[in-house]
């Protein structure tokens, strides 16, 4: 057995578990933050991103010993205060989910992509990006519009503070 120390969602937590336990597994079993699904464990489609030190990974493909010492931040940490996140809110707003398995993966996704192209945002490079995250439900037009429409609003927040 071995102990996983990590920062998750702002609280710094701990647990025992198998050396070849995945950090999906962790997340969802030790912790019990079950908004990171478990799709298909060998990274193809998307249901399981995190972001891990700031970086959107699939946690299916990383063992939870070496995550270790990372900062980890799950569907669960996304909203502050009781607001929902802007990329959030704009999955809401323009329907960019339906049965809402894959939806964690695909904000998770969406937010490091929006905070690597600062702005800079076109459908085809949303396309692009979200090819990791499979939907099985929808066409993607609806989850392309709200990566749009949530790069747009924290585009303009992000300029507005400045």
């Amino acid at each position: 057995m071995a102990k996983v120390t990590l920062t998750v969602n702002g609280r710094s937590v701990s647990g025992e578990c198998e050396d070849r336990t995945l950090l999906v597994h962790f997340i969802r079993e030790k912790l019990g933050l079950t908004g990171t699904h478990v799709g298909c464990d060998t990274s193809q489609c998307g249901a399981c991103v995190i972001h891990m030190d700031g970086k959107s990974v699939k946690s299916c493909s990383i063992l939870a010993v070496q995550a270790s010492g990372s900062k980890i931040t799950t569907i669960e940490g996304l909203a502050a205060n009781g607001e929902l996140h802007p990329v959030q809110a704009a999955f809401k707003e323009h329907h960019g989910l339906q049965c809402g398995f894959c939806t964690p993966g695909m904000v998770m996704a969406s937010v490091d992509m929006i905070n690597r192209h600062g702005g800079k945002l076109d459908e085809k490079t949303v396309r692009s990006e979200l090819e990791g995250n499979i939907c099985r439900c929808t066409g993607y037009h609806n989850i392309v519009k709200a990566v749009l429409s949530a790069n747009a609003a924290m585009n303009a927040a992000q300029q507005a503070a400045e």
